[in-house]
Parts: structure tokens; C-alpha cells; sequence
């Protein structure tokens, strides 16, 4: 008995407006005996049923067709076979996903089936190599995710917008209540696994891209928008924030300059507070959208910590730089503190100061 026999993984498609390729796909599963998951497949909305009738038509009860009436986002198909799966089959060890257009081969699915075996409790990914012969728009759309999750996340990976993984069973019960319904929702599953105390681990893949990837869905403006809409949420909040601060710092600085040596520190003390109460309540309200009362406190304490620290280190390296006497200069120090601050006050607002009540949110 192999080691695949103990471990239960079913094989999820979301599918919209799939072609032939769809069906080759499936007889290329079938055609290798090793595989003999269950296989859910979850028609976004398709206006044409013809792939799915033929479907049904060769394979019958071996495979399971869901339907929505009408598209609902990638997310979404993901989140109905995810529950169908928790519904119907207990034991269940993981799901993986792949997708209906042909761009993943059935070999790579198995060798990420072997890595999940040694790792049963990580979420594997696929990584795409991406050469000068991926299409520019993918490139850049990789380049870019990439950069961003590091950033906010410190994650390392190759391709985070691949879709073909393999996720334990016990994060698929915490992705179901994501409330992202697109493409943004297999972004928000690598953001949260920090978060949710999943590993990750990311296994090499073909890079396999049809007829220039004309056949994806992905809508490279509308979808990276929303992809990124939370990070650039808050950066819009942070920015406004920070204008507002540094103009306040800078008028107050000008002015207090010659009536007290603690100048600095009353300037960036009251400036903090004018843009801390804007900062919060747009991050309250716009940006990670809680309501818990906890919020205001757990803030005010990461607002006091923020305002000594940006009181402090300008002070210190205006007089390092010995432009203590120099306001545009000192402004601009503070403008590096609190960009560093900026950073760093993003992941722990993130983490801690607007984490919902339930830890079932995405991140």
C-alpha cells in the first residue's frame, strides 16, 4: 500500500466558460491510475453548457458539476467547492485546485500531491518560472504581487498568482469564510497563512501558456485593482495622513522654534494627534472595515508608541546631523522616520489593531 492510499485529496476546477481543453484535461487525470480522487468541478456562470454536457456524458458520477447562475468571481467557485467537499467528504485530507484552461499538467499536480504528503499540514503552491517567453502581462502582474506580499508579509514566493495548489483541509475550513469572491481571494490566501500558523511551500512547475494566454479570465486592470485594493486603501489613508502631519509639524516647528528646546517633540506630539485621529478612523472605516470597540484602544496604544518613537528618533538624528536648528531639514528626517513607522504600523494594524473579534477573516 503507497502512501497516497492514507492520504484523501480531492481535486477542485473552477470553470468559466472553459473549452476543449477543459476535457483534455480530465483525460489526462483519468488516463494516470494513481489518481483516483474525487473531482468537483464549478461552472462560474458559463453562457455555454456544451463543455459540461460532455462532461457528464463520458464521465457520469465519477465527477461532480456544480453551477452558478451567474458569475460570481474565481473566489467564489473556489468557496463552493471548498464547502462542497467539507459537506460530503469527512475525511478528506486536502483539496487541490487546478485550473480549466490547460496551463497546468497533470505531472506537476502529482509531484505537488508527493510534496503535500511529506507536508500535510502546509499549503503547496506551484511556481511558474517566469522567462521572456510568459507573456509581458504576466510577468509584470507576478513581478509586482510578488514584491507586494513580501513587503507586507515577508513571504518569499516565485508565483503568487498560480492556481494550482493543494490546501489542508483545516485552512480550507478557514477560507470559506474570505469575504473576497475574485482573484484577489487566492492572494488573500497566501497573506493570511502567517497569520493562520500554515506553512507554505512552493514546488517548481511547468510554465505552460497558450495562444499568448488568451484564454484567461484575468482582466489585468480591474482585477489587479482589486487584488491590491486593501494595500493601496491604506496607503491612501497613510499618505493623506502623513500630509496632513508633516504640514502640521512644519508650520508648528517654524513657529515654536524659538519659545522652547523641546520644539520638536510639542511639534510632533500635536501634529500626531490631528493626523492619528484622521489616520484612524479612515483605516476604521475604509480600510480594514471593523467595527469592535477593542480597536480604539489597541490603536491608541500603537498611536502612543508610534508618536514617542517618530518624537525621538527625529530629535536624535537632527541633532546627530547636527540640522537641528534647519526646518525644511528636520522635516525631512521626519519623513524617513515615519516612513519606516509607516511600514511597520501597517502589518500590526493589520495583525492586531483591526483584527476582527473571530479569527476567520481574511487577511
Amino acid at each position: 500500500m503507497t502512501l497516497h492510499q492514507f492520504y484523501n485529496i480531492g481535486i477542485l476546477i473552477p470553470a468559466f466558460n472553459p473549452d476543449d481543453k477543459l476535457i483534455y484535461l480530465l483525460d489526462d487525470i483519468h488516463q494516470q491510475t494513481k489518481f483516483n480522487q474525487k473531482i468537483i468541478i464549478v461552472d462560474d456562470g458559463s453562457l455555454n453548457q456544451d463543455i459540461f454536457e460532455q462532461i457528464m456524458t463520458k464521465y457520469g458520477q465519477s465527477i461532480v458539476v456544480l453551477h452558478h447562475d451567474s458569475n460570481q468571481g474565481k473566489g467564489q467557485a473556489l468557496k463552493t467547492g471548498f464547502q462542497y467537499f467539507l459537506q460530503h467528504y469527512q475525511f478528506i485530507n486536502g483539496v487541490a485546485t487546478i485550473d480549466a484552461d490547460g496551463k497546468h499538467k497533470v505531472s506537476d499536480l502529482r509531484n505537488l500531491e508527493d510534496n503535500f504528503i511529506k507536508h500535510p499540514e502546509a499549503l503547496i503552491i506551484g511556481g511558474r518560472t517566469f522567462d521572456e517567453a510568459v507573456p509581458l502581462r504576466s510577468r509584470l502582474g507576478n513581478l509586482v504581487t510578488n514584491q507586494l506580499v513580501k513587503v507586507l508579509t515577508g513571504i518569499r514566493v516565485q508565483d503568487t498568482q498560480t492556481g494550482l495548489r493543494i490546501i489542508p483541509i483545516n485552512y480550507v475550513k478557514l477560507l470559506i469564510s474570505f469575504p473576497t469572491n475574485h482573484y484577489e481571494f487566492e492572494f488573500d490566501m497566501l497573506l493570511a497563512t502567517k497569520k493562520a500558523g500554515i506553512e507554505l511551500v512552493e514546488v517548481p512547475i511547468q510554465t505552460v501558456y497558450l495562444d499568448n494566454n488568451a484564454t484567461s479570465h484575468f482582466r489585468v486592470i480591474h482585477d489587479s485593482l482589486a487584488i491590491y485594493s486593501r494595500f493601496f486603501k491604506f496607503a491612501f489613508s497613510g499618505v493623506s495622513s502623513f500630509v496632513i502631519d508633516i504640514v502640521s509639524f512644519y508650520v508648528l516647528v517654524h513657529f515654536m522654534m524659538t519659545y522652547t528646546h523641546d520644539f520638536i517633540i510639542w511639534a510632533t506630539l500635536i501634529s500626531r494627534v490631528i493626523s492619528g485621529l484622521f489616520n484612524y478612523v479612515m483605516n476604521k472605516q475604509l480600510v480594514f472595515g471593523t467595527q469592535t470597540r477593542q480597536a480604539l484602544w489597541k490603536y491608541s496604544g500603537l498611536f502612543l508608541c508610534q508618536l514617542v518613537a517618530s518624537g525621538l528618533l527625529t530629535t536624535i538624528f537632527s541633532y546627530l546631523t547636527a540640522l537641528n536648528q534647519a526646518t525644511f531639514w528636520i522635516s525631512c528626517i521626519k519623513i524617513m522616520v515615519d516612513l519606516g513607522l509607516f511600514l511597520i504600523s501597517y502589518q500590526i494594524q493589520k495583525r492586531f489593531v483591526f483584527r476582527e473579534a473571530k479569527d476567520t477573516n481574511a487577511a
